[in-house]
């Protein structure tokens, strides 16, 4: 199993491509708007992305998405209460931010629709699609049972979690999507966030402050 990621574009938000091994097909988690660094992730393992998942609708997450589908010829994906993020992530940077940096921005021409409890059989991997509302009402992570792996977005970070003051964001929900849906997965789950750097479940049970009313 391979897995590489790196910190892109201004926010420093993490793509990640997962392979079974070098020189084969691969998928792709979330694409800021510098696909030129999702194609050097991808170059340096000689990988064929089949794939594109989005974790959420927000621009540092898929401002990059329609370059990578249209340069690949590959699916993207996304969960459709997201739809109305993802329209123009331009201008949504716009309207958050006051101005859009530096960055190329496109939509695929069509995003595939998500939903929890799917199943997605991808370059050789089996992904299940966990539907986390609460940083975005569409935002998702994608769990790896075979492999003890989760890909959790904006959901969950090395000691932190999501924002939810951004439009659409609901800290009750955020909070029901990691207890119901985060925290039930085995502790020796490896993370693999939006942002910053890998960790586990167990230690984000056991250090997390944003977790200590769930840890009982």
């Amino acid at each position: 199993m391979l897995v590489d990621g790196a910190g892109l574009w201004l926010a420093e938000t993490n793509s990640w491509v997962l392979a079974r091994e070098r020189g084969g097909p691969a998928i792709v988690v979330d694409a800021p708007p510098d696909p030129s660094g999702v194609a050097q992730l991808l170059a340096r393992h000689d990988l064929t992305p089949v794939a594109l998942l989005a974790t959420h609708g927000h621009a540092d997450h898929i401002g990059g998405a329609g370059a990578v589908a249209a340069r690949y010829a590959l699916s993207a994906y996304l969960h459709p209460d997201d739809d109305w993020l993802a329209l123009d992530p331009a201008e949504q940077l716009r309207m958050l931010w006051g101005m859009v940096p530096p960055g190329e921005y496109s939509r695929p021409e069509r995003w595939e629709r998500l939903h929890h409890g799917q199943r997605l059989d991808l370059a050789g991997l089996a992904v299940a699609v966990i539907h986390t509302p609460g940083h975005t009402p569409g935002h998702c992570c994608f769990h790896l049972p075979g492999e003890g792996l989760l890909f959790s977005g904006d959901q969950l970070f090395a000691g932190s979690i999501g924002r939810t003051d951004l439009p659409g964001g609901d800290f009750g929900a955020l909070m029901q999507s990691m207890r119901d849906r985060v925290l039930t997965l085995a502790p020796d789950t490896a993370v693999f966030p939006g942002h910053g750097p890998t960790t586990t479940l167990a230690r984000e049970l056991e250090s997390n402050p944003f977790l200590e009313a769930l840890r009982t």
